[in-house]
Order: structure tokens, then sequence, then C-alpha cells
């Protein structure tokens, strides 16, 4: 039985969708930990009584959508008050967010948005991470974005960007390796640059999933981070130079759309453990890859 609410260890969890409730109640998956997306525990009923029974036999990550903490109008307070009483509650080992916005005139939009990389809004995002912190008591991780397309006016690279709120407000990083691979083939960055951008010591949990691609009449291709499918051979590549840079963390299998059985995620999970393990023993991945 694994320990409720204790430390996520350094091995590979899977995101936990309604799908599949049930069976991880009745099964109990030999699986270390489960993430979940805040929002939808928020209201409560039958959804929170199933994570609460969970929560009891695996320690549990909370990833948040819907705090916006890119966006100029500020956070709302009311989200905010809805997602620290599920923190409360559920007494999660990790609470994350992403690097993005998603409100205008106090709607909810259904997209994680990208940001001007500027200094102006790395204040905005670093005034926002500050005041999420204070709330929750406790310090929490931030997810690097997908982006399909880029504003003129950036001048930071996103990676010094991702460093530089994660230095000045003491957050963690969610280094998502998916989104990484997504993001260079999109933008023709280089995705060892970026990973050499993180502080090693601020990457305390890695996301992979699968993605599609979509090729256009003109000859241009565009990588969709969907999280519909398996996790290609070239993130799984990435992944081994990621645990090579920041060592063995907790590593979370994504699939939101398309949802699988679960023994598909825990069969892609029990991949990222092989790697992990490697890992901690100090021995190459190159040939697990």
């Amino acid at each position: 039985m694994h320990r409720a609410n204790g430390p996520i260890p350094p091995r590979a969890g899977i995101g936990l969708r309604f799908q599949h409730h049930q069976a991880v109640l009745e099964t109990r998956p030999d699986v270390p930990w489960l993430e979940v997306h805040a929002e939808n525990y928020l209201g409560g009923g039958k959804p929170l009584r199933y994570l609460e029974a969970l929560r009891a036999a695996y320690p549990i990550s909370l990833h948040g959508v819907g705090l916006s903490l890119g966006s100029a109008e500020g956070i709302d307070s009311d989200h905010l008050g809805r997602v620290g009483r599920l923190v409360e509650r559920i007494e999660p080992a990790l609470v994350s967010e992403h690097l993005s916005w998603s409100t205008v005139d106090g709607r909810y939009l259904a997209d994680l948005l990208p940001l001007p990389m500027t200094e102006e809004a790395l204040d905005v995002v670093c005034r926002h991470v500050d005041q999420v912190q204070t709330f929750l008591r406790r310090p929490m991780l931030i997810e690097n974005p997908s982006t399909y397309l880029r504003f003129g006016h950036s001048t930071i690279p996103e990676w010094e960007f991702l460093a530089a709120v994660a230095i000045r407000c003491g957050c963690g990083i969610l280094c998502d390796v998916n989104n990484i691979y997504v993001s260079v083939c999109n933008h023709g960055w280089q995705a060892s640059a970026y990973i050499a951008a993180l502080p090693v010591t601020s990457v305390e949990e890695v996301h992979l999933a699968g993605h599609s691609v979509r090729q256009f009449d003109d000859g241009r291709t565009l990588r969709i981070d969907d999280h519909g499918s398996r996790v290609i051979p070239e993130v799984w590549a990435l992944y081994v130079d990621a645990l090579s840079r920041f060592g063995p963390v907790p590593t979370l299998i994504e699939w939101d759309t398309n949802v699988p059985a679960l023994e598909v995620l825990l069969d892609e999970a029990a991949q990222a453990d092989a790697l992990l393990g490697r890992a901690i023993k100090g021995v190459s991945c190159a040939d697990v890859a």
C-alpha cells in the first residue's frame, strides 16, 4: 500500500481521468502516484468523493489549468479560493499551474494561451505566482507551455523567462518534455538549449505525453499538444536528455483525449519507470530509449 499524502517518489505516475476513477479505486494498480486537474474537483460531488478515497492510497498532485497566471486582469480571487479549499482538503504532495493566460473580461477561454515574453509580462507572472503561493502557504510548480505562435515583440527566450520566474519567486518548474519538443519543432528552437537553461534544482516534476501532427497544403507542419496518443520515440529520447541534466524526478504520463484503457497508461508509465530506474543507478538510458 502506498503512503497517502507523502512525498512523491522519483517514479512514474499517471494522470487520473474520470474514465478510470472506478478502475483505479477497485484494482489499486501498482502506480506510485496520481495527478489530477484541480478544476475537475472544485464542484464537489462524486468526483471529489473518488479523489478523497484514492488519496488514502496514493500521493496526489493537483495540476491547475485555470488560474491564468499571465492574465493582465489579475488572479480571480473566487477561483483561487476554491483551489485553496481543495488544497486544504486533499493535502496534495505537489501543486502546479501553467505559464499561460486564459481569461479576458471575466470569461474563461478553453485554451492555455501564450504570453509575450517581455519584462512587463515577467513582472505580471511573478506577481501572480507570489500571490498564489502566499495564499496557498506553499510553493508551486510552473509548467512550460506548448506554443504555436510567437509574439513579434517578445524579448526574452521562453526558457530564460521560465527560469527567471523560478528564481525570482522561489517556485519549482514542471518540465513538460513533450511541450518542449512540440514548441522547438514549431519554432525552430534547440531542445538542448531549452533544457540546459532550466535551473537543475528547480525542476521537481516532468510531464510526458503524445501529440499530433498537422500537415498544411503549403508544406508547413504544425505539432499540436493534444495528449491523445503514446509518447513518440523522439520525446522519449529528449526525456533521457532531461534525466541526464535534472536527475530522476517524479514523472507523469498525461493522456486527455482519446483516453485509452488504463493498462495503456500503466504501460507508458512502466517505460518511464525503467528510464528513471536506470537514472537512479547512474546507468546510461540511451539503449532503453
